[in-house]
C-alpha cells in the first residue's frame, strides 16, 4: 500500500477544505446558472446534424445524462439526452423526436463519455444507439475515493463549490412541451460533470487509486447488456408471503396480465395495479368479482370491467392442472444464505466470519465502501467453496473466476488467503 493509500480516509474532509473555525460563519454556496442558459430541444433530423457536426468537432471528454420516466411510463427508455463537450457548449437531444441517436453515437466514438452512475443510463442509452468506447463515471469515483456522500449534487457542492437545483429528478419526463425549470435542471447536470471527472482524476492520483478506477470503468464500458431476467413475475414485491403453488400461480397470472396491459398503454405497471393488490390477491384465492373488490388494492375507482379481467387472470390459475403450476423457486447457484451456514457447514461459517472481518478492516484502511472492494458474493463463493490448495495463485484464481479485477484481486487475495488458511 502507498502512503498516499494509508492516508486516504481524510479524503472528504481535504477535498472540501475541512470545517471552518467555529467563529467563522460558512460562506454560503451558489447556485450553479447554465453558461450559456438553457439550450433548445432538439427533435428533429436537421437539429439533430447540427448537434452531431458540433460535438464531432468538439474537442475532450463529453458528459452525458438521461432522463427517463420510470415511475409513469412502460419500460426504461429515455426521454431525454443530455450532452456538453468543450467546444460544442450543451445540447438537449429529444429522443421522442429523434428516436435514433447512432449517428451521435457514431460521432462520440472513440471519445470518453463522462456519466453519474453509468450503470443507470447506459441500458436506455443504447437502446437509442449511443455505447461508449470508454467512460469515466463520476459516482464510482467518488465512491473508490471515499467520499461519503455520491449522489451528484453532493459531489457537485463538496468538491467544486456550487449548489445543484433540486426538485426535479422524479418528474415525468415523458411531458411534452417540456417546461423550462425542467430543462434548466437537466442541462446543469452536464453543466460541471467535466470540471468533477477532472478534480476527481486528480484526487484518485493522489491517493493512488486512478489504475483501480480505470479498471473499472473500462470494466462498465465492456460489459455486455444484462440478459432478461427468467420469471420476472418472482420479483413481486411481497413475494416471499406467498408458498403455495396455486398462489404462485395466480401471482404469476395477475402479473403477466398487468405487464400487458401497462405495456400497451405505455405506463408504469404500478400504476396499473400494485405488488401489493397481486400478492393479497394470491393468498386470499377470491372466489369471484365482487369478494376482489373487497381487497385492498382492487378499490372502488375500479370498474367492473376491470375487476373481472382480474378475477378471470385469477380463475385462470385456480383452474391449471398441477403439472403446471410454477415450481418453487429454482435453487440459487451457489452457497445458501449465510444465515444456514452455521448449521450446514460450521467451518465455512468461520472461514466467512474471519473473511468478512478482514474485508472490513482493509476497506476502512482503503477509505472505500466493501461491496466496491470485492462483492460479498465474491467473498460468500470463495468461503463456501474455498480451493482445495491454498495458495497465493489458487486464491487469485478463484477471485478472477468469480469476475474481480486485478487491483480487486491484488489488494484482497492476500488477506483472504491468511482467512481461509486460519480456519482451514
Amino acid at each position: 500500500m502507498t502512503d498516499a493509500q494509508e492516508t486516504a480516509a481524510d479524503t472528504s474532509l481535504r477535498t472540501t477544505g475541512g470545517a471552518p473555525p467555529d467563529d467563522v460563519a460558512p460562506a454560503p454556496i451558489p447556485l450553479l446558472e447554465p453558461r450559456e442558459g438553457i439550450p433548445p430541444v432538439v427533435a428533429s433530423d436537421d437539429a439533430l446534424a447540427g448537434v452531431i457536426a458540433a460535438f464531432a468537432a468538439g474537442s475532450g471528454p463529453v458528459a452525458v445524462d438521461a432522463e427517463r420516466a420510470s415511475g409513469y411510463r412502460y419500460g426504461q427508455r429515455a426521454y431525454l439526452v443530455q450532452l456538453r463537450r468543450e467546444g460544442a457548449g450543451s445540447a438537449l437531444v429529444d429522443p421522442v423526436g429523434c428516436p435514433d441517436l447512432s449517428g451521435l453515437g457514431e460521432a462520440l466514438r472513440g471519445t470518453e463519455w463522462i456519466l453519474h452512475a453509468a450503470t443507470q443510463d447506459l441500458p436506455c442509452l443504447r437502446e437509442i444507439g449511443m455505447t461508449p468506447t470508454g467512460l469515466f463515471d463520476t459516482e464510482l469515483a467518488g465512491r473508490l475515493a471515499g467520499f461519503p456522500r455520491v449522489g451528484l449534487g453532493a459531489m457537485v457542492e463538496s468538491v467544486l463549490g456550487y449548489s445543484l437545483e433540486k426538485g426535479h429528478s422524479a418528474v415525468d419526463w415523458s411531458t411534452r412541451p417540456l417546461p423550462d425549470p425542467w430543462l434548466r435542471y437537466a442541462a446543469l447536470d452536464v453543466e460541471l460533470l467535466i470540471d468533477l471527472r477532472n478534480a476527481l482524476e486528480e484526487e484518485l492520483d493522489r491517493q493512488g487509486k486512478l489504475d483501480w478506477a480505470q479498471e473499472e470503468f473500462s470494466a462498465i464500458a465492456a460489459a455486455p447488456p444484462a440478459p432478461p431476467r427468467q420469471d420476472p413475475w418472482r420479483r413481486t414485491s411481497g413475494m416471499h408471503k406467498v408458498r403455495r403453488r396455486r398462489q404462485m400461480a395466480v401471482v404469476r397470472e395477475l402479473w403477466t396480465m398487468r405487464d400487458q396491459i401497462a405495456q400497451r398503454r405505455d405506463i408504469s405497471p404500478g400504476k396499473v395495479l400494485g405488488d401489493a393488490a397481486i400478492v393479497e390477491a394470491a393468498l386470499t384465492l377470491p372466489p369471484n368479482a365482487h369478494a376482489l373488490t373487497a381487497l385492498p388494492g382492487f378499490g372502488h375507482r375500479m370498474g367492473r370491467r376491470q375487476l373481472e379481467q382480474w378475477q378471470a387472470a385469477v380463475d385462470r390459475a385456480k383452474e391449471l392442472p398441477e403439472t403446471e403450476l410454477p415450481q418453487p423457486g429454482a435453487p440459487l447457484a451457489g452457497p445458501p444464505p449465510p444465515r444456514a451456514w452455521a448449521d450446514k457447514d460450521p467451518a465455512a461459517a468461520a472461514r466467512l466470519s474471519a473473511a468478512r472481518t478482514a474485508v472490513s478492516e482493509l476497506a476502512e484502511r482503503l477509505n472505500m465502501p466493501q461491496e466496491n472492494l470485492i462483492t460479498p458474493d465474491t467473498v460468500r463463493r470463495v468461503c463456501w467453496e474455498p480451493p482445495k490448495k491454498l495458495t497465493p495463485d489458487t486464491v487469485e484464481n478463484a477471485l478472477a473466476g468469480y469476475g474481480a479485477r486485478r487491483w480487486q484481486i491484488e489488494q484482497v487475495a492476500p488477506i483472504l488467503l491468511r482467512a481461509l488458511a486460519a480456519e482451514a
